[in-house]
């Protein structure tokens, strides 16, 4: 007889996945995070950050990135070391790569959106990447981390390691307790597996579990080829078919294959006679694994034998469902029901004592056995149906002790919350309850020691008291004082004004002087003592106020404590300005030697850098006026530089310097920092001169080659000249790289794109020739800088002719045809040729006041108040601007 073996029945389904569920704490698969290190470009990296999404399992993302602070810094068209900036240069920049950073952080986390993931992210900044991530696995307990093999250019089917330094320095740095796998195109190139730690943070299959999948895989492989046919004519065959298979083939072996013809047939399902002999031979060699699983899958079924006349034996299937619980009995007994109906009592007379009734005796013998075997099977069928449904019960339950583990913990979690603010609330109340004691201990000190204070005021008052009785006798001896400090205060004021106008008639007759000097009382009258209110301006050198000082408008420039100008930058602005005139330089109607104070003409128009911003809205400038003030700015420049016997370089050319009058006239200011050149006479006109200095001025309008060898020429002027052009056609503010855009913007020939469209339509030619000579006065080099007078000049004066005004040298137009109204004097109503201040602090014409005054008044014309005295002060710098006036 053949033993018949029946494999230990196992419940379906994947037993591994239970062993994770069973095995794996609830607590750190909801905590558990995936981070996926990312590079600064999402395109090249989406591949990889696809691979983790499909690949959580549920568990939380977080973006990781690693920021490398560039060392080479962009600044002014070039690239320069981090090392040989200023410190601000390198923090700001260093702020605007973190700005970038987190866009493009904020862009990962935007595609996780997008693929219904909610991500996290997590950077860090350092120089080297492969440090930075070590850096960020063992600080924030990294277990789990993906990451690029190599770049996806470099990727090819046959590739199996890794091609990327970074990811060979981390995999071999990397903690044993990180899990991290590498990928490239979205295929997993290599795994860098975790190892236990002591807190059991990744469970493991055993080496054994893993060689018994494999042994089952190759098993379920090599079945039988009558296995695989069956299979694929659909026919399924229980333990007791392969039994008598095999019983029918030994009963052939022991008679001997000779006594089987080519006749015979042994057909199941209607297969042919050659595959069944096949079938018998495969069921004959065939594996216990497959009787194992083929005794499984035979649970439900019965035989039926029956003989056919010609005495050849035939074996058929009749299904028998039976339910999990029920008798074996039934199945029996139908079993027989069936052979007793289909086989007669006595065997056919071919078998009588012949060999086929010794066969037939075994057959029947064998069929007993496997109805025995086959109950056996059916009970543990049912019993391991049991144990599977108490399986998929014991799986339900933990599922849904999880979800509710997981309930209680977020309930924990607020819970927590709650008592933790509730803490943070008792913490705050005791607080300003100890605030609150404390302050009345505070409170109640105070009021000791004012009682006290009290008491001694008290005492005080008394003192005082004897005091004030011999204060009055003492103050109107004071008062006497007083009267006679007057006195001679009035005497040495008269003094003072008869020596300072013997000076300056002396002055006037060794060198023109165009401005007066200004006591400091009348500086603190005119400002109302620096009232914020008149504030019209702040630089480095002081506040600007407007103010009215002798009874005409003017701008003081006084200068505060910090001041980053000296007496040395006021005297040579008061020497520069005295002697010069010229109709775009600003008018210095006075000085304050005892402040340093600085008094210039009023113009309500404010800088040229307020009208280019449209400051207080006010209205943009046209192209004309922009074009009619470069060439005032030339032409300004080209006086100062052609100066005798000293050719002045002004040094911090901007338009916050260039203020404009009511007319939109432009006129230079600021002579602070300006410098004296001194000019030989037997030198070339070709020699360049210059002066050595401290770099000051305004970044942005300096010429390079002064800021780095402190070089100062008039070619620096010509330099800050380009940039006010740029700034006149574009409007823009920022001054990076606007040479280069011009220069690119005039070689493709789309110039109107970069030009200002609040100055109205510009005339494309015109707009072309101002921007090749800005970006010819912008040049690095100075040689390659054209010269005011003989290049610059030719090309501003017809385009300002062609825009209808006249040159800054002939300024006849319409606009200034009427004259100031300080010009005129009060009392004849007509222009002043000899002004003079009077004691009103009113100005009017010398014979006018002197008029007045011999007829016997001593009453202002203008205010009826009685006049201090009859002193007149001439007004040199209103006599000068009224001449050039005239001249113009």
């Amino acid at each position: 007889m053949i033993p018949i073996n029946f494999p230990e029945y196992r419940a379906p389904g994947n037993m591994e996945s239970t062993r994770e569920i069973e095995e794996e704490p609830v607590e750190r698969v909801l905590n558990e995070k995936i981070y996926v290190a990312v590079g600064k470009n999402l395109k090249k990296n989406k591949s990889l950050v696809i691979w983790a999404l499909k690949n959580s399992r549920g568990k939380k993302i977080c973006i990781l990135h690693v920021h490398q602070p560039a060392q080479m810094i962009p600044l002014m068209g070039a690239k320069f070391h981090e090392s040989s900036l200023e410190e601000q240069e390198v923090r700001a920049y260093r702020e605007i790569e973190r700005k970038n950073m987190h866009k493009m952080l904020d862009e990962y986390l935007l595609f996780c959106q997008q693929m219904r993931v909610q991500a996290e992210k997590l950077h860090d900044e350092m120089k080297s990447i492969e440090k930075g991530i070590l850096k960020l696995i063992s600080s924030h307990g990294i277990r789990k981390l993906v990451m690029g093999a190599a770049a996806e250019n470099r990727y090819s089917k046959n590739m199996t390691d890794i091609k990327s330094k970074k990811a060979i320095s981390v995999c071999l740095q990397a903690p044993a307790s990180c899990q991290i796998r590498f990928i490239c195109k979205q295929q997993l190139i290599y795994t860098k597996e975790g190892h236990l730690d002591a807190n059991g943070a990744e469970l493991r299959s055993s080496p054994q579990e893993a060689t018994s999948v494999t042994e089952t895989r190759q098993s379920n492989h090599l079945r039988s080829p009558s296995v695989t046919l069956e299979q694929k004519n659909h026919l399924k065959f229980n333990p007791a078919q392969i039994l008598f298979r095999r019983a029918y083939s030994v009963s052939l072996g022991r008679r001997g294959r000779e006594s089987l013809t080519p006749a015979s047939s042994y057909n199941v399902g209607g297969a042919s006679t050659s595959q069944n002999r096949l079938d018998v031979e495969g069921a004959l060699t065939a594996s216990s694994d497959e009787c194992d699983a083929l005794s499984r899958i035979s649970s439900r079924g019965s035989l039926l034998s029956t003989c056919c006349p010609s005495g050849i034996v035939n074996f058929c299937l009749v299904p028998l469902v039976i339910d999990d619980g029920c008798e074996i009995e039934s199945e029996l007994s139908t079993r027989l029901e069936l052979k007793e109906e289909l086989c007669p009592s006595s065997p056919p007379s071919v078998l009588d004592g012949s060999k086929e009734a010794r066969l037939y005796d075994e057959l029947e013998q064998a069929m007993t056995e496997v109805a025995i075997s086959r109950q056996k099977a059916s009970e543990e069928a049912v019993r391991f149906a049991k144990a599977e449904r108490d399986a998929v019960e014991t799986i339900r339950r933990v599922k849904a002790s999880e979800s509710l583990y997981a309930k209680e913990s977020r309930q924990r979690k607020e819970t927590e919350e709650a008592l933790a603010k509730r803490k943070e609330e008792h913490k705050k109340m005791k607080r300003e309850r100890d605030e609150v004691m404390e302050e009345l201990h505070i409170a109640l000190d105070q009021e000791k020691s004012l009682e006290s204070q009290i008491a001694d005021a008290d005492q005080m008052v008394k003192e005082l008291e004897l005091k004030i009785t011999s204060s009055d006798k003492m103050l109107q001896n004071y008062k006497k004082e007083r009267d006679e400090l007057q006195m001679e205060r009035d005497h040495a004021l008269k003094e003072a004004d008869e020596l300072r106008k013997s000076r300056a008639e002396a002055s006037s007759s060794q060198m023109p002087q165009f401005f007066s000097e200004f006591s400091f009382s009348e500086i603190e009258e005119a400002t109302q003592n620096s009232n914020p209110s008149l504030k019209i301006g702040e630089g480095g050198y002081g506040s600007i106020y407007k103010g009215v000082l002798r009874r005409s408008q003017v701008a003081i420039k006084v200068p505060h404590s910090h001041s980053e100008q000296g007496p040395a930058e006021y005297q040579q602005e008061v020497d520069v300005l005295s002697k010069m005139r010229h109709p775009n330089l600003i008018t210095l109607f006075g000085a304050c030697p005892e402040s340093w104070a600085l008094i210039y003409e009023y113009l309500p128009n404010g800088s040229l850098e307020d009208r280019l911003s449209c400051r207080d809205n006010s209205p943009p400038l046209s192209w004309q006026t922009r074009t009619r003030i470069a060439t005032e700015l030339c032409s300004v420049l080209i006086f100062l530089h052609s100066s005798k016997p000293y050719s002045i370089v002004h040094g911090d050319l901007k338009p916050a310097n260039v203020l404009l009058d009511a007319n939109f006239v432009s006129k230079l200011s600021d002579f602070g920092i300006c410098r004296l050149l001194c000019q030989n006479e037997g030198s070339s006109g070709n020699t360049t001169i210059c002066c050595k200095t401290n770099p000051k001025g305004t970044f942005g309008y300096m010429d390079p080659i002064f800021l780095i060898s402190g070089e100062l020429t008039p070619m620096s002027d010509v330099y800050s000249f380009g940039i006010i052009l740029l700034r006149l056609l574009t409007g823009r503010s920022t001054l990076m790289r606007i040479r280069e855009e011009v220069q690119c913007a005039l070689d493709k020939g789309n110039l109107k794109i970069l030009l200002d469209p609040s100055a109205g339509d510009w005339p494309y030619v015109q707009a072309e020739q101002l921007a090749h000579l800005a970006v010819r006065c912008c040049e690095m080099n100075r040689e390659n800088r054209p010269d005011l007078a003989s290049e610059v000049w030719r090309v501003l004066e017809p385009l300002r002719a062609s825009c209808g005004g006249s040159s800054s040298f002939r300024l006849g137009s319409k606009e200034l045809s009427q004259p100031p109204q300080y010009f005129i004097c009060p009392i004849f109503q007509e222009i002043m040729q000899d002004p003079h201040v009077a004691a009103d602090g009113y100005t009017y014409e010398a014979e006018a006041i002197r008029g007045w005054l011999d007829s016997g008044h001593d009453t202002s014309p203008m205010n009826n108040h009685k006049l201090a005295h009859s002193n007149l002060v001439p007004n040199h710098a209103l006599r000068s601007a009224i001449k050039e006036w005239l001249q113009q």
